[in-house]
């Protein structure tokens, strides 16, 4: 393929990203017979435009949670899934809330909750907690600052949650592998599964729309989790695949 121009080039890459899921450093060097150099410039200024998330090697999508997160308002959707989590939470549990969208969207709810004790590792979590009439006695797990996740990971996280026993995990995905799990765009991956490891039972929020999106990393296979909640458009096909690896499927009602 001949070289084409910087702009056509970079509009190019967005369109593969789109198509394919993720792109590859070396694959675009060969499609635009251009130098890595080049295409790793590409990439950058289009992270830097927030069309993109750079991952070694290659790029992926930016995660829907991570466009103008603070701007959007909670959705029907995710207020439906907060309100039936909120649900299975009784006085003096002792939850993890991992970060995301949909996880925030279950902290007001907490209000209502007498005793409980919450570790997270979102900023934005902890922040809502703090606003909270009746506080609960808030756990951070520190660790390194993820930017792309906007939460706190690596090993010293996962020592930290090592140290306790919990009732309950709160997380997200950026999708839902139906044969394998739920898929993230993000490598960073251990935190999470530790987070599973500490928790008596695994709870997974998520939209309808992300159930069978196709997303290259692996979080947590179907054994590592007890329960999905999602809202009332998911698919009977979908559910009833899900819930024969052995989890639970909630539907809430919008």
């Amino acid at each position: 393929m001949s070289k084409r121009n910087t702009q056509q080039r970079r509009h190019t890459i967005v369109s593969l990203l789109t198509e394919q899921g993720q792109v590859s450093v070396d694959a675009l060097s060969q499609r635009f017979e251009t130098s890595e150099v080049t295409i790793r410039k590409d990439l950058a200024e289009l992270e830097k435009n927030g069309l993109l998330l750079r991952r070694y090697g290659g790029a992926v999508p930016v995660p829907q949670e991570m466009v103008s997160e603070q701007a959007v308002k909670v959705s029907k959707k995710k207020q439906s899934i907060a309100d039936a989590a909120a649900a299975r939470i009784r006085d003096h549990n002792r939850i993890v809330v991992d970060s995301g969208t949909t996880t925030a969207a279950l902290i007001p709810l907490l209000n209502k909750k007498r005793g409980l004790v919450v570790m997270t590792n979102s900023l934005q979590v902890a922040n809502a907690i703090r606003e909270l009439e009746h506080e609960p006695t808030l756990l951070m797990t520190g660790g390194t600052w993820d930017t792309h996740s906007e939460s706190f990971q690596g090993q010293v996280a996962e020592q930290t949650l090592r140290a306790y026993d919990f009732d309950q995990l709160f997380v997200g995905a950026d999708g839902i592998d139906v044969a394998r799990g739920t898929t993230t765009f993000n490598e960073m991956t251990g935190l999470t599964r530790v987070m599973a490891e500490v928790a008596r039972e695994v709870v997974v929020m998520i939209e309808s729309e992300k159930i069978g999106r196709r997303i290259p990393n692996l979080e947590l296979a179907w054994s590592s989790i007890d329960t999905l909640i999602t809202d009332s458009s998911l698919d009977d096909d979908l559910k009833h695949a899900i819930e024969q690896t052995g989890t639970d499927v909630i539907c809430a009602d919008q």
